[in-house]
């Protein structure tokens, strides 16, 4: 088990540094679990990308995607059977899926957006949009709360909304990269409307003022999905929220990147870097010492309010027993103890850092034995 959790953390390092430096403050069990999770998305989706990169032409691609996604969809079989594929990824999942009973439908609407990437679908509107992100992050969004074992409705909207945002920036970044491999995810109803052909953009992409206001667009689309999720953090468990708050934090400064650079997603790729993430972690952290008041959260009319991309997944989750109305309110600690766990991650933080940063720093004694 500790070999697989470290070929999972090996997977996060390398797929996400994002993730990777926002879950260094999730507790031990936690982080174990969201490894978990992250490394089974990460081989999933790179065992449908990859075969379809290596293919010889577009027919043999998306032959070969049908049948990485049917392996993946009998692999997720055995998971839930407990007798998971001999992969470290496989087997991390599956112990996570026991120990949390992780509703099945998460894992398979993930593999459903999975399977609209293969299919090369074009999204004519942001609804339709969303529709996909609920799916490849939205879903992983979900995961993350149960795990922290979240169960209220709205707190798992929340969540989901959180994933989606993500998604968002994830194809506000990659504009230019993506359409160089033949694939389009900005609405082409936004394309339009700011004088855009998607298909003749698409045949010879490139950066102009038009697409700018696309990828502005999108990405003030996905801050409202931030500033919405948000909304849920008091009701996390107090451990959980710096991380939370981290990731989304971090990952909404790639949008203040590409602002910087007048939104061009196609001749350069936006980066947040170390520094700027280590400083919105620490302000996560501290933030989190302070609780917000939560947010009034009221029973299944506000379902009515939610997008219509997530309102079908969380009505699933109810019917199927795997939500519920019952509001457990995150217990309650100690302004002191509060800050003297913010004092303590952050030095662990600090020495992380400084880790990463000089190969001859002892993480223990937090001194350089080296030069």
């Amino acid at each position: 088990m500790e070999q697989d959790l470290r070929d999972c953390q090996r997977l996060m390092r390398g797929g996400s540094k994002s993730f990777f430096a926002a879950s260094r403050v999730l507790p031990a069990d936690i982080r174990q679990h969201a490894m978990a999770l992250y490394a089974f998305c990460r081989i999933a989706d790179d065992a449908v990308d990859l075969v379809a990169a290596k293919a010889s032409d577009q027919q043999t691609g998306q032959r070969l995607q049908r049948q990485a996604l049917e392996s993946l969809y009998q692999r997720l079989d055995q998971i839930y059977d407990d007798c998971p594929f001999d992969h470290p990824a496989d087997r991390a999942f599956a112990r996570l899926v026991q120990r949390v009973a992780l509703p099945k439908s998460l894992p398979l609407l993930l593999l459903e957006g999975f399977a609209w990437d293969a299919q090369a679908r074009r999204y004519p509107s942001i609804v339709a949009l969303e529709a996909y992100a609920v799916r490849v992050a939205g879903s992983v969004g979900v995961m993350m709360a149960y795990i922290m074992g979240l169960r209220h409705p709205l707190v798992l909207a929340r969540a989901c909304e959180m994933g989606m945002a993500m998604q968002l920036t994830n194809i506000a970044r990659d504009v230019g990269e993506d359409a160089r491999a033949g694939r389009l995810y900005l609405p082409a109803d936004w394309m339009e409307q700011a004088g855009l052909d998607p298909q003749a953009w698409l045949s010879a992409p490139c950066f102009h003022p038009e697409l700018a206001r696309v990828i502005k667009r999108l990405l003030a689309h996905a801050d409202t999905l931030y500033r919405q999720s948000e909304s849920a953090t008091p009701y996390l468990p107090w451990r959980c929220r710096p991380a939370i708050l981290a990731a989304s934090r971090v990952y909404a400064e790639i949008g203040r990147a590409l602002e910087s650079a007048s939104f061009d997603a196609v001749n350069r790729r936006a980066v947040v870097g170390a520094t700027r993430k280590w400083q919105l972690i620490a302000l996560s952290l501290l933030r989190s010492a302070t609780p917000a008041k939560p947010a009034a959260l009221s029973a299944a009319g506000e379902l009515s309010s939610l997008a219509e991309a997530i309102r079908p997944v969380i009505e699933s989750l109810i019917r199927s027993g795997h939500a519920d109305w019952q509001l457990t309110r995150p217990q309650g600690t100690s302004g002191l103890a509060r800050l003297a766990s913010v004092f303590e991650r952050l030095e662990a933080l600090d020495r992380e850092q400084r880790a990463l940063q000089h190969p001859g720093f002892d993480r223990e004694s937090g001194r350089l034995i080296s030069g």
